[in-house]
């Protein structure tokens, strides 16, 4: 019997390896690419077709589309919840994003994501936004698990001059490289800055350790109030077909981080590591389409925009990808949280963590072999300051309080700017992301014809399209309004994925049950931590820069990038060799130019001994 238990363990702990070692049996290296304020409906696999995303896209479809992913309605809820596996209500986060000048950040009592995955051998790396803190340096990336930090603390910048101006009108100078101030590449794009920056750790890892990447893009976030949309002038060009400026620039800017995608995807090609891979693209809230920091971007059909208690809000762009998916290229409907990744990435590293008092599900399994999802609700929030609860459990979604300033259906493309245009599955399939997958996937065919991986084809593309996209005729008159101010709205969003009806009438019995889930969620909950600003963190204090205001010794040193023969000498074993080389046929041409010389001298002095010679042979004559 024991001997048997045996053989049963062994098996099992094979079929769990296989699950989370790379091909090469070893950890999977992790990506997550977070796309700020990113619309529903402006992805291509979503069913629009006025902003192409041809290497989103190419992931997704490779993957699995996540079309039930919630997070929070802003940044801050939404970003605590991705690094620690909680709710925002159970770390006093749940009220708005974090204000620049507030003195708290994401709690120090909190083990994050990447110490879980530096605790397993990981290198940790951060990119772009960090959004959680930096009154003091223990608050900042790297003293919370990151090996390395490029990118801002704070909750946008403009996209050239790299500044920040908070909601209280104080302005300065946010980018960092660590706890250094980053001034090297003023003036440069922002998604571009950081799509280099992850394509160089990338290009400059050891890839037999293995690496988490969390690429927290600008984009598509707007900057600052003075000029909310940027994007380069070429780009913008691109999109002469759409009417609206505003959209036009969105579209540059998604356009962009699109291209960023592609590179990142291509460069754990070229490094070989593709295959060994783990990447998860996802928003981190819907769009603002309209109203402060606006970015003009949709959330349609969706109801509401980004702030809200709305779907537009909280449900959300989300696809992952990765050889070890054994179901691939599909589209799954099951609930997933944004505090889920923590402790499925950490299942996924094969990390044996303790993990208690998480809110998040392991949800690897779901996601590899489509096993049944252990989340059965999602509660999309408690706020007790903005007064509004909103919790979805299986089908039924119960919303009561105040759900935000807007409620409508916005962003509804007119048939000129969408219908009539055509959605290139070429692009896809050729795109740096479709044609990386691709060439990876032929050679584990060939490696191995039992592999699991498949080859995407056009007609997948179009099911699989037609599965993510929703419908929803937002033009007619809901049968039944929701006035959550007024009363508790309960929606089917399986037959009613828009929020137009409203079912509390018919299923007070749910409504019940979902009343007393928020109860048990109330009694648990924090409250929300958001404090008066301190004035001592205006950046004019400080030299017009965002620091660790609070530290005896704030952060203002500027960042000394390494000198360029520092770079060649210790930086690429290539570089010295070709060196070395130049140096020795340097060295080789002295010595011929010496020799020839030197023969040259001899020569001239054997010719006037001659020359001397014959004077003397004719004074003799004489």
């Amino acid at each position: 019997m024991t001997a048997k238990f045996f053989i049963i363990f062994i098996i099992s702990l094979n079929i769990f390896s296989s699950e989370v070692l790379g091909k090469n049996g070893t950890k999977p290296h992790i990506v997550i690419i977070v796309a700020d304020d990113l619309g529903w409906n402006d992805v291509g696999f979503h069913g629009s077709n006025q902003i192409p995303t041809p290497n989103i896209d190419a992931l997704a479809y490779n993957g699995v589309i996540l079309n039930n992913h919630y997070t929070g309605a802003v940044c801050t809820p939404s970003r605590a919840a991705l690094m620690t596996g909680k709710y925002p209500i159970n770390l006093g986060m749940q009220h708005l994003a974090l204000e620049a000048t507030e003195p708290r950040g994401l709690p120090l009592s909190e083990k994050l994501l990447p110490q879980y995955l530096k605790e397993g051998g990981y290198a940790t790396h951060i990119v772009g936004k960090w959004h959680l803190g930096f009154f003091k340096k223990e608050y900042t990336p790297t003293f919370r698990g990151f090996d390395s930090h490029f990118g801002y603390w704070s909750g946008h910048q403009d996209y050239y001059n790299h500044e920040f101006e908070s909601s209280d009108e104080y302005r300065g100078y946010d980018m960092r490289r660590n706890m250094s101030v980053s001034f090297e590449n003023k003036n440069r794009y922002s998604t571009d800055l950081y799509t280099e920056e992850t394509v160089r750790l990338i290009d400059t890892h050891d890839k037999d350790t293995p690496m988490f990447i969390y690429l927290a893009h600008a984009a598509v976030h707007s900057g600052n109030a003075e000029n909310l949309l940027q994007a380069p002038d070429e780009e913008v060009a691109k999109f002469s077909y759409i009417s609206d400026p505003e959209r036009r620039k969105y579209a540059a800017m998604v356009s962009k981080l699109d291209e960023s995608v592609g590179e990142v995807v291509a460069a754990l090609r070229r490094n070989e590591m593709l295959q060994d891979s783990i990447i998860l693209f996802v928003a981190d809230n819907g769009a603002p389409t309209f109203g402060a920091h606006h970015n003009a971007g949709s959330n349609y059909p969706l109801r509401g925009m980004k702030t809200t208690a709305w779907e537009g809000a909280v449900r959300c762009v989300a696809a992952v990808w990765s050889p070890l998916i054994k179901q691939s290229q599909k589209v799954s409907n099951q609930l997933f949280h944004m505090s889920d990744w923590l402790p499925t990435l950490v299942s996924a590293a094969g990390i044996n963590a303790t993990l208690s008092a998480l809110d998040g599900f392991n949800m690897w399994p779901t996601i590899v072999d489509s096993e049944e999802t252990p989340r059965n609700e999602v509660l999309i929030n408690i706020d007790e300051i903005s007064n509004y609860s909103a919790i979805r459990r299986g089908d039924f979604k119960y919303l009561v309080g105040y759900p935000g300033a807007v409620t409508g259906w916005y962003g509804n493309l007119t048939a000129s700017e969408d219908a009539e245009l055509n959605y290139k599955l070429e692009d896809v399939l050729r795109s740096k992301t479709g044609a990386a997958i691709i060439g990876m996937s032929t050679d584990m065919l060939l490696a191995d014809s039992d592999s699991n991986v498949k080859i995407l084809t056009s007609q997948q593309i179009d099911d699989l399209r037609s599965q993510a996209t929703l419908h929803c005729d937002t033009t007619r008159r809901e049968k039944v309004a929701c006035e959550p101010l007024a009363a508790p709205c309960l929606f089917n969003l399986q037959e009613d994925p828009c929020e137009m009806t409203n079912i509390i009438n018919m299923h007070p019995e749910i409504a019940e049950i979902l009343e007393k889930s928020l109860a048990m969620h109330r009694s648990t909950a924090l409250p929300a931590g958001n404090i008066p600003g301190d004035i001592n963190g205006d950046p004019v204090k400080w030299h017009g820069l965002w620091v660790n205001w609070k530290d005896p010794n704030p952060a203002v040193k500027a960042f000394v990038p390494p000198k360029a023969d520092a770079d060649c000498s210790s930086s690429n074993p290539v570089v010295i060799v070709i060196l070395a080389c130049l140096l020795i046929v340097a060295v080789a041409i002295i010595i011929i130019i010496m020799i020839k010389t030197r023969r040259r001298s001899s020569k001239n002095r054997n010719y006037r001994v001659d020359m001397a010679n014959g004077d003397e042979f004719k004074s003799a004559r004489l």
